[in-house]
C-alpha cells in the first residue's frame, strides 16, 4: 500500500482529499502545518507528497526545500490556489515534480499520481516472484497469487529490501489489529504460498532471504 503524506490547513479540503485517495487503495497521512509535515518525514517513508503552499509555520515550498537538501528525492506535487508564476518558479526550483492548481479534478488528480509512482516502482522480482506494485498483483511462474490487501502489504515490505531486516512496527501500520501474534500468522502464510525462506529476527523483526 503506497504511502502518501498530506499536507493541508484546510481540514475539510484534507479529509476529502484524504478519503478519496484511500478508496483508491492509498495510505494518507494528513498534516497542518510544515513543521508537522517534517516531524513525519522523520518517522515514516512516504511514496508521495502532496503539499500545499501556504500553511502555518512552515510552507510548503521552504519544507520541500529542506527536504531536498537532506537527500529526500520524494516525489512531491504542489496542490494550490497560488496562479502567478513567481510561486510556479519557486516550486519547481524547490524540486517539486508537479503543480496542480485549485481547483482540481480529483480524477486528474489521480491520474497524475499513479503515472509517477508507476515511473518510481517498476516490477520488482524475486526468483519466480513478480510483484507489480503499481498495480499491486502479485504473480509466481507467471499465474496470479491470490493474497488479500493486508498480505500484499506485508510481502511489498519484505520482497523490495531482501535480507533487510524489516521492523515489527512497519508491519504494523499495514494491519487492522497489529499484534506480535497476527504478524506470524501473517508470515507463515507467505512462507507457506511461495515456499520461501522469511527470517525471524528475534524482538526487531523479519526480513527476506537473499536469494
Amino acid at each position: 500500500m503506497k504511502k502518501i503524506l498530506l499536507l493541508e490547513d484546510d481540514e475539510i479540503l484534507s479529509q476529502t482529499i484524504a478519503q478519496l485517495l484511500t478508496e483508491e487503495g492509498f495510505n494518507v497521512n494528513i498534516v497542518g502545518d510544515g513543521e508537522d509535515a517534517l516531524e513525519a518525514t522523520y518517522a515514516n517513508n512516504f511514496d508521495l507528497y502532496l503539499l500545499d503552499i501556504n500553511v502555518p509555520l512552515l510552507n510548503g515550498v521552504d519544507f520541500l526545500k529542506l527536504s531536498r537538501d537532506a537527500g529526500d528525492q520524494t516525489p512531491a506535487f504542489f496542490i494550490t490556489a497560488l496562479r502567478d508564476i513567481d510561486s510556479l518558479t519557486k516550486a519547481f526550483d524547490s524540486g517539486c515534480d508537479d503543480y496542480i492548481k485549485k481547483p482540481f479534478d480529483i480524477d486528474e488528480l489521480l491520474l497524475r499520481i499513479n503515472a509517477k509512482l508507476k515511473k518510481e516502482n517498476p516490477n520488482i522480482e524475486y526468483g519466480n516472484i513478480k510483484f507489480n506494485l503499481f498495480k499491486n498483483r502479485v504473480y509466481q511462474n507467471g499465474q496470479e497469487v491470490n493474497l488479500g490487501n493486508v498480505e500484499k502489504a506485508i510481502f511489498a515490505l519484505l520482497i523490495q529490501s531482501p535480507m533487510t531486516t524489516v521492523h515489527k512496527s512497519a508491519f504494523f501500520d499495514e494491519m487492522i489489529k497489529p499484534s506480535d501474534s497476527g504478524l506470524r500468522v501473517l508470515i507463515n502464510k507467505l512462507r507457506k504460498i511461495f515456499e520461501i525462506n522469511i527470517i525471524n529476527i528475534k524482538g526487531i523483526g523479519y526480513k527476506l532471504e537473499k536469494l
